[in-house]
Formats: C-alpha cells, structure tokens, sequence
C-alpha cells in the first residue's frame, strides 16, 4: 500500500470516526437548539467562560480554548453580547486586548442549558461504553488532541 491511501485496516479506524466527528456536532447543535435556542458553539463558549471563575478572558486566548477562528468567535461573541450573555472589553493593562465575560445572564442561560447537554452526552458517548472503554477513549483523545491543535 501506498503512502498516499490508507489500508483496509486504517480505513476501517477512520471511516467511522470521521462520520462521528462530522455528525456529532450537528446533533449536538440540533438538539440544544430545540431545547433551549442555543447553538452548541455558543454553549462551548459560555461553558469556557463559564470555567475562568470570573475572569475576563482575551479573545485570542478564547479563541484557542474554544477552538474556533478569531473571525468566527467575533462573530459568536457579538450575538451572545446582543443577547445580553456576555460583556466585551478592552483589557484595562493594554486597550489593544478584547476581553469576554460571562454576564449573570449568561450563567443563568448556561444553568438551563447544561442538563440538556450533559443527558445528550451520556445519551451518545458514555452510556453505551464500558468503564474501561470510557477511559480507553479519553486516553485516545488526549493523546490525539496535542496534534490537532498543534495544527492550527
């Protein structure tokens, strides 16, 4: 086999996680919505602002937790802050530096919204593995996860 396609056993590893990958997120999303109007980008995140106890966070630091593009974070944080879940910024120390917070508001939506996600997650990751298979996959994961966002 070639170096430039997979063998019969690498496609069978990959094949289905690339169609989790690809789906999850559009269940995920799906479902938040119906439930509580949210995005699931947008629920990522106030969860991670969620997580800072408090603290303003710089969007390009936001932006990497997140994961997402700093155009399509702008973009994110504008409609949260329409909404009246998040406040944006300048940094006190250097006013070039936008920072995002989660607004009471915020923590309330997230309050409302995390029992929707938690029972989802069970729902399609955790209940249907084993103990062991649930620590096997979150070892996986953290060891795959430096080479992927290394890679952005």
């Amino acid at each position: 086999m070639s170096d430039r396609q997979l063998t019969d056993a690498e496609m069978a590893t990959w094949l289905p996680t690339i169609r989790f990958v690809q789906l999850l997120p559009q269940v995920l999303d799906r479902t938040l919505k119906a439930e509580t109007g949210l995005k699931h980008a947008h629920y990522a995140i106030l969860v991670t602002l969620a997580g800072q106890s408090g603290r303003a966070v710089p969007m390009t630091e936001l932006a990497q937790i997140a994961g997402l593009s700093r155009s399509r974070l702008s973009h994110a944080i504008d409609s949260l802050e329409e909404r009246g879940w998040v406040t944006r910024t300048s940094c006190s120390t250097d006013k070039r530096t936008l920072t995002a917070a989660l607004t009471d508001a915020g923590r309330d939506l997230l309050r409302g919204a995390a029992p929707v996600h938690v029972a989802q997650i069970r729902e399609l990751i955790l209940a249907p593995l084993s103990a062991e298979e649930r620590e096997q996959l979150g070892a996986i994961m953290t060891r795959l996860l430096p080479g992927v966002t290394a890679a952005l």
